[in-house]
């Protein structure tokens, strides 16, 4: 039990949190899966308090997501110690005076120079496949099979993903050469002192354990 200091209200405790942070791969390469951790911790509660309720997430973030799982998994959990932590880095991180270039991952979309860019849906896609993969270099034909569907009538050539992306440089201004050529082979995305990228911090799934 508890008492604020700031009244005379008594609190008590309800519960306590377990955060795991751990991936699949991870969890995979010490010879287990994130259901089995899940029964196990399960069964150990069960016989230490048989009264306990239990409840499981799975914390589900974009591929190539940077950082401590750990820290991905409370972000995505919404714990506010780290999403305040999270805020404070993105701001430290962002071109100074409303220059520069921010990639906004998780609203989707492009700030130039303080501005929000006019990017379509496909144009932001490509721009953010390339920025997933940063430093390395992406071949049209990659392009090409990840962001259109096979079946799809507009779907580009492998020669033609070339106008999509002088369209998307076009956009960015003088921040073209961020998308860089690799002659003869694709694209490549290079970040430069200007340039942040904010990633998204995750979602908890539908319960699945």
């Amino acid at each position: 039990m508890y008492r604020d200091a700031s009244s005379s209200r008594v609190s008590t405790n309800r519960g306590v949190a377990l955060y795991v942070g751990i991936d699949e791969l991870k969890a995979a390469t010490n010879g287990v899966s994130l259901p089995l951790l899940v029964d196990a911790l399960r069964r150990t509660l069960a016989e230490l308090a048989p009264d306990a309720e239990t409840h499981a997430t799975v914390a589900l973030a974009p591929q190539g997501t940077g950082g401590r799982d750990l820290d991905v998994v409370r972000l995505a959990l919404h714990e506010p110690g780290a999403i305040a932590r999270s805020k404070a880095e993105a701001e430290e991180r962002e071109p100074q005076d409303g220059g520069g270039v921010v990639v906004d991952i998780s609203r989707k979309r492009v700030l130039i120079d303080g501005e929000s860019a006019a990017f379509t849906y496909k144009e932001f896609e490509l721009l953010q496949y390339l920025v997933l993969r940063e430093g390395s270099t992406i071949e049209r034909s990659e392009l090409v099979s990840a962001l259109w569907q096979t079946s799809d009538e507009e779907a580009p050539g492998e020669r033609t993903i070339d106008v999509h992306v002088r369209r998307l440089r076009a956009k960015l201004g003088r921040y073209e050469d961020i998308v860089r050529t690799v002659r003869g082979v694709g694209y490549r995305f290079d970040r430069h002192a200007d340039v942040a990228i904010r990633y998204g911090v995750g979602t908890p799934s539908p319960d699945r354990f």
